[in-house]
Protein backbone atom coordinates (compact mmCIF):
# COMPACT_ATOMS: atom_id res chain seq x y z
CA UNK A 1 0.00 0.00 0.00
CA UNK A 2 1.37 3.50 -1.22
CA UNK A 3 1.13 6.27 1.37
CA UNK A 4 1.06 9.24 -0.04
CA UNK A 5 3.36 12.17 2.27
CA UNK A 6 2.42 15.98 1.93
CA UNK A 7 4.36 17.98 -0.03
CA UNK A 8 6.55 20.51 1.91
CA UNK A 9 5.19 24.24 2.02
CA UNK A 10 6.58 26.36 -0.20
CA UNK A 11 7.30 29.77 0.59
CA UNK A 12 5.24 32.23 -1.80
CA UNK A 13 7.08 35.42 -3.57
CA UNK A 14 4.29 37.15 -1.11
CA UNK A 15 5.05 35.40 1.84
CA UNK A 16 8.81 36.45 1.37
CA UNK A 17 8.02 40.13 0.70
CA UNK A 18 5.82 39.59 4.29
CA UNK A 19 8.82 38.69 5.65
CA UNK A 20 11.43 41.10 4.22
CA UNK A 21 9.31 44.20 5.07
CA UNK A 22 8.70 43.08 9.26
CA UNK A 23 12.65 41.95 9.21
CA UNK A 24 13.24 45.67 8.35
CA UNK A 25 10.49 46.97 10.54
CA UNK A 26 12.30 45.24 13.48
CA UNK A 27 15.94 46.24 12.79
CA UNK A 28 14.73 49.71 12.91
CA UNK A 29 13.91 49.59 15.87
CA UNK A 30 16.80 47.49 17.43
CA UNK A 31 18.82 49.93 15.09
CA UNK A 32 17.50 53.07 17.23
CA UNK A 33 17.63 50.94 20.82
CA UNK A 34 21.09 50.53 20.20
CA UNK A 35 22.09 54.09 19.71
CA UNK A 36 19.84 54.35 22.58
CA UNK A 37 22.02 52.60 25.08
CA UNK A 38 25.13 54.38 24.01
CA UNK A 39 24.49 57.06 26.05
CA UNK A 40 25.00 57.10 29.79
CA UNK A 41 24.03 55.88 32.09
CA UNK A 42 24.36 52.99 29.78
CA UNK A 43 27.30 54.17 28.16
CA UNK A 44 27.65 51.09 25.85
CA UNK A 45 29.61 53.22 23.22
CA UNK A 46 30.07 50.41 20.74
CA UNK A 47 26.77 50.10 20.12
CA UNK A 48 26.42 52.76 18.27
CA UNK A 49 28.53 51.85 15.25
CA UNK A 50 26.37 48.72 15.68
CA UNK A 51 23.14 50.49 15.41
CA UNK A 52 23.79 52.68 12.47
CA UNK A 53 25.39 49.67 10.65
CA UNK A 54 21.92 48.21 10.61
CA UNK A 55 19.65 50.92 9.85
CA UNK A 56 22.09 51.69 6.41
CA UNK A 57 21.15 47.42 5.88
CA UNK A 58 17.29 47.95 6.70
CA UNK A 59 16.91 50.47 4.03
CA UNK A 60 19.39 49.09 1.82
CA UNK A 61 17.47 48.89 -1.48
CA UNK A 62 14.47 50.97 -0.54
CA UNK A 63 12.54 53.76 -2.51
CA UNK A 64 13.16 57.27 -0.31
CA UNK A 65 9.80 56.99 0.80
CA UNK A 66 9.96 53.84 2.45
CA UNK A 67 13.76 54.58 3.91
CA UNK A 68 12.03 57.24 5.14
CA UNK A 69 9.26 55.60 7.17
CA UNK A 70 11.92 52.82 8.25
CA UNK A 71 13.77 56.44 9.42
CA UNK A 72 10.84 57.58 11.62
CA UNK A 73 11.32 54.25 13.30
CA UNK A 74 14.74 54.31 13.85
CA UNK A 75 13.98 58.01 15.41
CA UNK A 76 10.98 56.79 17.21
CA UNK A 77 12.84 53.92 18.96
CA UNK A 78 16.54 56.02 19.58
CA UNK A 79 14.46 59.28 21.10
CA UNK A 80 11.29 58.30 23.20
CA UNK A 81 13.71 56.50 25.67
CA UNK A 82 16.68 59.38 25.58
CA UNK A 83 14.43 62.00 25.61
CA UNK A 84 11.71 61.34 27.70
CA UNK A 85 12.86 63.35 30.45
CA UNK A 86 12.04 66.07 28.53
CA UNK A 87 8.19 65.55 29.62
CA UNK A 88 8.22 64.64 33.27
CA UNK A 89 6.16 67.31 34.79
CA UNK A 90 4.65 68.94 31.81
CA UNK A 91 2.96 66.15 30.31
CA UNK A 92 1.94 64.66 26.79
CA UNK A 93 3.17 68.45 24.67
CA UNK A 94 6.52 67.38 24.81
CA UNK A 95 5.56 64.84 22.23
CA UNK A 96 5.46 67.55 19.94
CA UNK A 97 9.49 67.76 19.86
CA UNK A 98 9.57 64.02 19.66
CA UNK A 99 7.95 64.47 16.47
CA UNK A 100 9.55 66.94 15.24
CA UNK A 101 13.06 65.12 15.99
CA UNK A 102 11.60 61.74 14.42
CA UNK A 103 11.36 63.73 10.80
CA UNK A 104 15.35 65.41 11.55
CA UNK A 105 16.64 61.80 11.46
CA UNK A 106 14.53 60.18 9.06
CA UNK A 107 14.99 62.73 6.34
CA UNK A 108 18.87 61.68 6.52
CA UNK A 109 18.29 58.08 6.63
CA UNK A 110 15.76 58.30 3.71
CA UNK A 111 18.73 59.73 1.54
CA UNK A 112 20.81 56.92 2.35
CA UNK A 113 19.32 54.75 -0.62
CA UNK A 114 20.77 57.05 -2.75
CA UNK A 115 24.05 57.04 -1.59
CA UNK A 116 24.98 53.23 -0.94
CA UNK A 117 25.32 52.46 -4.32
CA UNK A 118 28.45 55.20 -5.06
CA UNK A 119 31.72 54.33 -4.52
CA UNK A 120 32.72 55.07 -1.06
CA UNK A 121 29.55 54.37 0.43
CA UNK A 122 30.46 54.63 4.30
CA UNK A 123 31.96 58.27 3.81
CA UNK A 124 29.27 59.51 2.11
CA UNK A 125 26.74 58.14 4.40
CA UNK A 126 28.28 59.22 7.52
CA UNK A 127 28.42 62.68 5.45
CA UNK A 128 24.66 62.16 5.56
CA UNK A 129 24.11 61.40 8.94
CA UNK A 130 26.35 64.64 10.28
CA UNK A 131 23.81 66.76 7.87
CA UNK A 132 21.02 65.52 9.83
CA UNK A 133 22.79 66.31 12.96
CA UNK A 134 24.12 69.92 11.70
CA UNK A 135 19.73 70.74 11.06
CA UNK A 136 18.97 69.51 14.44
CA UNK A 137 21.76 71.46 15.78
CA UNK A 138 19.30 74.94 14.43
CA UNK A 139 15.99 73.31 14.05
CA UNK A 140 13.27 72.61 15.55
CA UNK A 141 12.68 75.32 18.07
CA UNK A 142 16.14 76.93 17.35
CA UNK A 143 18.03 73.46 18.11
CA UNK A 144 17.86 70.53 20.01
CA UNK A 145 20.62 68.75 19.39
CA UNK A 146 20.92 66.35 22.89
CA UNK A 147 21.16 62.98 20.67
CA UNK A 148 23.92 63.39 18.77
CA UNK A 149 25.45 60.23 18.67
CA UNK A 150 28.97 62.36 19.27
CA UNK A 151 27.48 62.78 23.08
CA UNK A 152 27.47 58.80 23.30
CA UNK A 153 30.56 58.63 23.26
CA UNK A 154 32.65 60.28 26.11
CA UNK A 155 34.12 57.11 27.35
CA UNK A 156 34.84 55.44 23.66
CA UNK A 157 37.72 55.24 21.02
CA UNK A 158 36.05 57.62 19.27
CA UNK A 159 36.54 60.01 21.42
CA UNK A 160 39.96 61.62 21.33
CA UNK A 161 38.45 62.93 17.88
CA UNK A 162 36.36 65.49 19.40
CA UNK A 163 39.83 67.52 20.39
CA UNK A 164 40.38 67.49 16.53
CA UNK A 165 37.23 68.35 14.70
CA UNK A 166 34.44 68.29 17.93
CA UNK A 167 31.26 66.71 18.34
CA UNK A 168 30.62 66.47 14.17
CA UNK A 169 33.74 64.86 13.83
CA UNK A 170 32.93 62.20 16.36
CA UNK A 171 29.57 61.52 14.89
CA UNK A 172 31.25 61.34 11.29
CA UNK A 173 33.40 58.75 12.77
CA UNK A 174 30.96 56.63 14.51
CA UNK A 175 28.76 57.25 11.63
CA UNK A 176 31.68 55.82 9.32
CA UNK A 177 32.24 53.23 11.17
CA UNK A 178 28.97 52.15 11.45
CA UNK A 179 28.39 52.07 7.15
CA UNK A 180 31.42 50.51 6.97
CA UNK A 181 30.56 47.15 9.11
CA UNK A 182 27.68 47.40 6.68
CA UNK A 183 29.64 47.45 3.37
CA UNK A 184 32.16 44.76 4.88
CA UNK A 185 29.47 42.22 5.29
CA UNK A 186 27.83 43.08 2.51
CA UNK A 187 31.39 42.44 0.40
CA UNK A 188 32.07 39.62 1.72
CA UNK A 189 28.71 38.04 0.50
CA UNK A 190 28.96 35.58 -2.40
CA UNK A 191 30.12 36.49 -5.00
CA UNK A 192 32.90 37.81 -2.34
CA UNK A 193 34.32 41.16 -3.65
CA UNK A 194 38.21 41.19 -2.14
CA UNK A 195 39.14 45.34 -2.44
CA UNK A 196 35.34 45.79 -1.53
CA UNK A 197 35.68 44.18 1.76
CA UNK A 198 39.53 45.77 2.29
CA UNK A 199 37.67 49.56 1.88
CA UNK A 200 35.17 48.74 4.14
CA UNK A 201 37.60 46.99 6.67
CA UNK A 202 39.32 50.87 6.55
CA UNK A 203 36.32 52.93 6.89
CA UNK A 204 35.19 50.12 9.97
CA UNK A 205 38.57 50.71 11.89
CA UNK A 206 39.98 54.33 10.98
CA UNK A 207 37.68 56.27 14.01
CA UNK A 208 39.18 53.96 16.52
CA UNK A 209 42.48 54.03 15.09
CA UNK A 210 43.07 57.54 15.08
CA UNK A 211 41.28 58.07 18.12
CA UNK A 212 43.65 55.70 19.89
CA UNK A 213 47.09 58.31 18.03
CA UNK A 214 44.82 61.08 19.36
CA UNK A 215 44.95 59.80 23.01
CA UNK A 216 48.11 60.72 24.11
CA UNK A 217 47.84 64.04 23.40
CA UNK A 218 44.64 64.47 25.00
CA UNK A 219 46.22 63.03 28.10
CA UNK A 220 49.02 65.49 27.97
CA UNK A 221 49.58 67.22 31.38
CA UNK A 222 50.24 70.67 29.99
CA UNK A 223 52.55 72.71 32.46
CA UNK A 224 50.53 75.98 34.10
CA UNK A 225 48.48 77.44 36.77
CA UNK A 226 45.78 75.47 38.62
CA UNK A 227 43.30 76.19 41.44
CA UNK A 228 41.26 74.81 44.13
CA UNK A 229 37.25 74.93 43.16
CA UNK A 230 34.29 73.87 45.14
CA UNK A 231 30.89 72.77 43.49
CA UNK A 232 27.57 73.16 46.29
CA UNK A 233 24.99 70.76 45.49
CA UNK A 234 22.31 71.86 48.19
CA UNK A 235 19.79 69.75 46.94
CA UNK A 236 15.87 70.68 46.81
CA UNK A 237 12.85 70.26 48.39
CA UNK A 238 11.28 67.93 46.02
CA UNK A 239 11.65 66.99 42.50
CA UNK A 240 9.56 68.56 39.52
CA UNK A 241 8.53 71.83 38.40
CA UNK A 242 7.07 72.52 42.17
CA UNK A 243 10.50 72.66 43.76
CA UNK A 244 10.90 76.26 43.51
CA UNK A 245 7.04 76.71 45.53
CA UNK A 246 9.80 76.43 48.01
CA UNK A 247 12.44 78.59 46.71
CA UNK A 248 13.70 80.43 50.12
CA UNK A 249 14.31 76.58 50.77
CA UNK A 250 16.23 75.96 47.95
CA UNK A 251 18.41 78.84 48.61
CA UNK A 252 18.70 78.35 52.19
CA UNK A 253 20.19 74.80 51.44
CA UNK A 254 22.73 76.18 49.05
CA UNK A 255 23.53 78.68 51.98
CA UNK A 256 23.80 76.16 54.75
CA UNK A 257 26.10 73.58 52.59
CA UNK A 258 28.16 76.16 51.65
CA UNK A 259 28.70 77.44 55.38
CA UNK A 260 29.30 74.18 55.72
CA UNK A 261 32.09 73.97 53.54
CA UNK A 262 33.36 77.34 55.08
CA UNK A 263 33.31 75.02 58.76
CA UNK A 264 35.62 72.73 56.82
CA UNK A 265 38.17 75.11 55.62
CA UNK A 266 38.24 76.38 58.99
CA UNK A 267 38.86 73.04 61.05
CA UNK A 268 41.42 72.38 58.52
CA UNK A 269 39.08 69.35 56.65
CA UNK A 270 39.34 70.73 53.74
CA UNK A 271 41.56 73.05 51.31
CA UNK A 272 40.33 76.52 51.12
CA UNK A 273 38.59 76.88 47.35
CA UNK A 274 39.70 79.64 45.32
CA UNK A 275 36.35 79.56 43.97
CA UNK A 276 33.04 78.93 44.57
CA UNK A 277 30.26 77.19 41.85
CA UNK A 278 26.42 76.78 42.83
CA UNK A 279 23.98 75.42 40.71
CA UNK A 280 21.45 77.04 38.13
CA UNK A 281 18.56 77.99 39.72
CA UNK A 282 19.88 78.10 43.61
CA UNK A 283 18.49 81.15 43.89
CA UNK A 284 15.16 81.56 42.31
CA UNK A 285 14.56 84.43 44.40
CA UNK A 286 16.23 87.04 42.68
CA UNK A 287 18.50 88.93 44.94
CA UNK A 288 18.92 91.70 42.83
CA UNK A 289 15.73 92.78 43.67
CA UNK A 290 15.17 90.65 47.12
CA UNK A 291 17.19 92.08 50.09
CA UNK A 292 16.69 89.02 51.84
CA UNK A 293 18.19 87.02 49.17
CA UNK A 294 20.72 89.46 48.94
CA UNK A 295 21.31 89.56 52.50
CA UNK A 296 22.34 85.75 52.65
CA UNK A 297 24.28 85.42 50.00
CA UNK A 298 26.67 88.09 50.82
CA UNK A 299 26.71 86.96 54.15
CA UNK A 300 27.99 83.35 53.24
CA UNK A 301 30.20 85.08 50.25
CA UNK A 302 31.75 86.83 53.04
CA UNK A 303 32.35 83.35 55.13
CA UNK A 304 34.03 81.52 52.72
CA UNK A 305 36.42 85.00 51.56
CA UNK A 306 36.07 83.87 47.75
CA UNK A 307 33.26 84.36 44.98
CA UNK A 308 30.70 82.59 44.56
CA UNK A 309 29.31 82.48 41.29
CA UNK A 310 25.14 82.08 42.17
CA UNK A 311 22.42 80.44 40.01
CA UNK A 312 19.68 83.02 40.14
CA UNK A 313 16.39 83.49 38.79
CA UNK A 314 16.12 87.73 37.45
CA UNK A 315 12.62 88.28 38.06
CA UNK A 316 10.63 89.39 35.00
CA UNK A 317 9.79 93.30 34.27
CA UNK A 318 6.27 94.77 33.60
CA UNK A 319 4.95 97.81 31.66
CA UNK A 320 2.10 100.08 33.34
CA UNK A 321 -0.39 98.37 32.38
CA UNK A 322 0.98 95.02 33.79
CA UNK A 323 2.07 93.84 30.28
CA UNK A 324 5.37 91.94 30.71
CA UNK A 325 7.94 93.73 28.86
CA UNK A 326 10.65 91.16 29.49
CA UNK A 327 10.40 87.77 31.02
CA UNK A 328 12.35 86.12 33.81
CA UNK A 329 16.40 85.39 32.92
CA UNK A 330 18.06 82.21 34.17
CA UNK A 331 21.50 83.82 35.20
CA UNK A 332 25.07 83.64 36.66
CA UNK A 333 26.35 85.91 39.03
CA UNK A 334 29.71 86.35 40.51
CA UNK A 335 29.47 87.42 43.92
CA UNK A 336 32.28 88.69 45.49
CA UNK A 337 33.24 89.42 49.48
CA UNK A 338 32.79 92.11 50.34
CA UNK A 339 31.10 93.98 47.54
CA UNK A 340 28.11 91.91 46.35
CA UNK A 341 27.01 91.15 42.87
CA UNK A 342 29.52 91.75 39.65
CA UNK A 343 30.04 90.37 36.61
CA UNK A 344 26.97 88.57 35.10
CA UNK A 345 25.62 85.75 32.05
CA UNK A 346 21.83 85.30 31.11
CA UNK A 347 21.36 81.95 29.95
CA UNK A 348 21.13 82.39 25.96
CA UNK A 349 19.77 78.30 25.14
CA UNK A 350 16.93 78.19 26.74
CA UNK A 351 15.46 74.73 26.80
CA UNK A 352 12.24 74.16 25.08
CA UNK A 353 9.29 72.82 26.88
CA UNK A 354 11.61 73.49 30.22
CA UNK A 355 12.42 77.00 29.99
CA UNK A 356 9.74 78.62 27.40
CA UNK A 357 6.89 76.46 25.50
CA UNK A 358 6.99 76.68 21.91
CA UNK A 359 3.55 76.62 20.22
CA UNK A 360 1.68 77.35 22.99
CA UNK A 361 -1.67 78.08 21.89
CA UNK A 362 -1.20 74.37 20.54
CA UNK A 363 0.87 73.16 22.94
CA UNK A 364 -2.50 73.93 25.80
CA UNK A 365 -4.35 72.20 23.62
CA UNK A 366 -2.27 68.81 24.48
CA UNK A 367 -1.90 69.24 28.23
CA UNK A 368 -2.81 72.08 30.71
CA UNK A 369 0.63 71.21 32.63
CA UNK A 370 2.29 73.84 30.28
CA UNK A 371 0.40 76.70 31.90
CA UNK A 372 3.28 75.71 35.26
CA UNK A 373 5.92 77.26 32.59
CA UNK A 374 6.63 80.69 32.50
CA UNK A 375 8.74 81.76 28.99
CA UNK A 376 11.91 82.86 29.69
CA UNK A 377 13.73 85.95 28.18
CA UNK A 378 17.53 84.59 26.57
CA UNK A 379 20.69 86.64 27.19
CA UNK A 380 23.80 87.57 24.74
CA UNK A 381 27.40 86.97 25.45
CA UNK A 382 30.05 84.44 25.20
CA UNK A 383 29.62 83.67 29.13
CA UNK A 384 32.89 84.25 30.04
CA UNK A 385 33.09 85.82 33.54
CA UNK A 386 36.32 86.97 35.93
CA UNK A 387 35.42 85.04 38.54
CA UNK A 388 38.67 85.31 41.14
CA UNK A 389 41.92 83.71 40.03
CA UNK A 390 39.84 82.24 36.72
CA UNK A 391 37.85 82.97 33.67
CA UNK A 392 35.34 81.18 33.75
CA UNK A 393 32.72 80.05 30.51
CA UNK A 394 29.78 79.20 31.86
CA UNK A 395 27.70 76.78 30.19
CA UNK A 396 24.49 76.46 31.59
CA UNK A 397 22.44 73.79 31.52
CA UNK A 398 20.90 73.08 28.51
CA UNK A 399 23.47 74.96 26.75
CA UNK A 400 26.18 72.46 26.95
CA UNK A 401 24.14 70.61 23.76
CA UNK A 402 25.37 73.31 21.26
CA UNK A 403 28.43 73.48 19.93
CA UNK A 404 28.58 77.17 19.68
CA UNK A 405 27.89 77.98 23.53
CA UNK A 406 31.00 75.90 24.40
CA UNK A 407 33.25 77.14 21.45
CA UNK A 408 32.60 80.97 22.09
CA UNK A 409 33.27 80.71 25.83
CA UNK A 410 36.72 78.51 24.93
CA UNK A 411 37.72 81.38 22.29
CA UNK A 412 36.43 84.21 24.85
CA UNK A 413 39.04 83.54 26.83
CA UNK A 414 37.83 80.81 29.37
CA UNK A 415 40.34 79.20 31.19
CA UNK A 416 38.04 76.72 32.65
CA UNK A 417 34.26 75.82 32.13
CA UNK A 418 31.92 75.25 34.35
CA UNK A 419 28.14 73.38 33.61
CA UNK A 420 25.55 74.94 36.35
CA UNK A 421 22.67 72.85 36.07
CA UNK A 422 18.83 72.16 37.44
CA UNK A 423 18.11 68.69 37.03
CA UNK A 424 15.81 68.86 39.77
CA UNK A 425 13.06 69.68 37.04
CA UNK A 426 13.13 66.59 35.46
CA UNK A 427 13.19 64.41 38.40
CA UNK A 428 15.22 60.90 38.70
CA UNK A 429 15.31 60.70 35.04
CA UNK A 430 18.29 60.01 33.26
CA UNK A 431 18.87 63.27 31.92
CA UNK A 432 22.10 63.99 34.38
CA UNK A 433 23.99 61.28 33.04
CA UNK A 434 23.51 62.34 29.56
CA UNK A 435 24.58 65.79 30.53
CA UNK A 436 27.30 64.74 32.18
CA UNK A 437 28.69 62.51 29.32
CA UNK A 438 27.89 65.36 26.72
CA UNK A 439 30.47 67.71 29.68
CA UNK A 440 32.75 64.98 29.04
CA UNK A 441 33.02 65.51 25.63
CA UNK A 442 33.46 69.18 25.84
CA UNK A 443 36.42 68.91 27.82
CA UNK A 444 38.16 66.88 25.80
CA UNK A 445 36.93 68.69 22.68
CA UNK A 446 38.25 72.47 24.04
CA UNK A 447 41.37 70.94 26.77
CA UNK A 448 38.84 72.52 29.25
CA UNK A 449 38.39 71.44 32.93
CA UNK A 450 34.76 71.42 33.52
CA UNK A 451 32.51 71.64 36.92
CA UNK A 452 29.45 70.47 36.70
CA UNK A 453 27.22 71.90 39.83
CA UNK A 454 23.52 70.70 40.33
CA UNK A 455 20.64 71.50 42.40
CA UNK A 456 19.99 68.08 43.38
CA UNK A 457 22.93 65.95 41.76
CA UNK A 458 24.83 64.88 40.13
CA UNK A 459 27.16 67.38 40.49
CA UNK A 460 31.02 66.81 38.87
CA UNK A 461 34.59 67.66 38.39
CA UNK A 462 36.31 66.64 35.01
CA UNK A 463 40.05 66.56 33.79
CA UNK A 464 40.16 68.26 30.20
CA UNK A 465 40.79 64.63 29.27
CA UNK A 466 37.11 64.05 29.84
CA UNK A 467 37.96 61.72 33.28
CA UNK A 468 35.81 62.21 35.87
CA UNK A 469 37.90 63.68 38.74
CA UNK A 470 34.86 63.46 41.60
CA UNK A 471 30.89 63.58 41.47
CA UNK A 472 28.51 63.03 44.25
CA UNK A 473 26.70 60.51 45.25
CA UNK A 474 22.44 59.75 44.64
CA UNK A 475 20.54 62.04 43.53
CA UNK A 476 18.47 64.63 45.66
CA UNK A 477 21.14 64.28 48.02
CA UNK A 478 23.21 67.26 49.38
CA UNK A 479 27.08 67.22 48.28
CA UNK A 480 29.78 68.96 47.76
CA UNK A 481 32.90 68.70 45.71
CA UNK A 482 36.30 70.66 46.52
CA UNK A 483 39.29 69.43 43.80
CA UNK A 484 42.36 71.36 42.23
CA UNK A 485 41.67 71.74 38.79
CA UNK A 486 44.17 73.61 36.05
CA UNK A 487 43.50 76.60 34.34
CA UNK A 488 43.91 75.70 30.54
CA UNK A 489 44.56 78.48 27.75
CA UNK A 490 45.80 76.36 24.74
CA UNK A 491 43.58 75.67 22.21
CA UNK A 492 42.86 72.38 20.73
CA UNK A 493 42.36 72.12 16.60
CA UNK A 494 38.50 71.52 17.00
CA UNK A 495 38.91 75.10 19.10
CA UNK A 496 40.83 76.84 16.12
CA UNK A 497 38.77 75.13 13.38
CA UNK A 498 35.30 75.81 14.81
CA UNK A 499 32.46 74.49 12.75
CA UNK A 500 34.69 74.51 9.73
CA UNK A 501 34.44 70.26 9.95
CA UNK A 502 30.72 70.31 10.47
CA UNK A 503 30.13 72.66 6.85
CA UNK A 504 32.65 70.47 4.89
CA UNK A 505 31.01 67.25 6.15
CA UNK A 506 27.85 68.97 5.70
CA UNK A 507 28.74 70.08 1.70
CA UNK A 508 30.08 66.36 0.94
CA UNK A 509 26.84 64.46 1.88
CA UNK A 510 24.62 67.10 -0.21
CA UNK A 511 26.94 66.75 -2.96
CA UNK A 512 26.87 63.08 -2.77
CA UNK A 513 22.91 62.96 -2.20
CA UNK A 514 22.71 65.01 -5.34
CA UNK A 515 24.83 62.61 -7.30
CA UNK A 516 23.07 60.05 -5.92
CA UNK A 517 19.90 61.33 -7.04
CA UNK A 518 20.94 62.33 -10.81
CA UNK A 519 22.02 58.38 -10.88
CA UNK A 520 18.97 57.09 -9.42
CA UNK A 521 16.91 59.02 -12.41
CA UNK A 522 18.98 58.38 -14.90
CA UNK A 523 19.10 54.48 -13.79
CA UNK A 524 15.12 55.25 -14.34
CA UNK A 525 14.49 56.11 -17.63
Amino acid sequence: MLTAHPEPARTTPARSARSAVWLRLLGAVVAGLLLYVAFPPFGAWWAAPLGLALVVAVVDGCRVRSAFGLGALVGVAYQLPLLNWTGEYVGAVWLLLLVALVVVVAVPVALFPLVTRLPGAPVWVACVWVAGEALIERWPFDGFPWAKVAFGQPGGLFAPLASLGGAPLVSFAVALSGAGLWALVRALRPPRRPRAAAGALVAVLLGPLVGLATLPSVRADTPGPAITVAAVQGNVPRAGLDFNAQRRAVLDNHVAQTRRLADDVRAGRTPRPDLVIWPENASDIDPIRNADAAREIRAVTDEIGVPVVVGAVLSGTRGPDGTLVQGPRNASIVWVPGQGPGATYVKRHILPFGEYIPLRGVAELVSPLVDRVTDFEPGTGTGVLPAGPARLGVVTCYEVVFDDSVRDAVRGGADLLTVPTNNATFGYSDMTYQQQGMSRLRAIEHDRAVVIAATSGQSAIVAPDGTLVARTGPLFTPGLLVETVPLRTTTTLATRLGPGPEWGLVALGLAAVAVGLVRSRRDAA
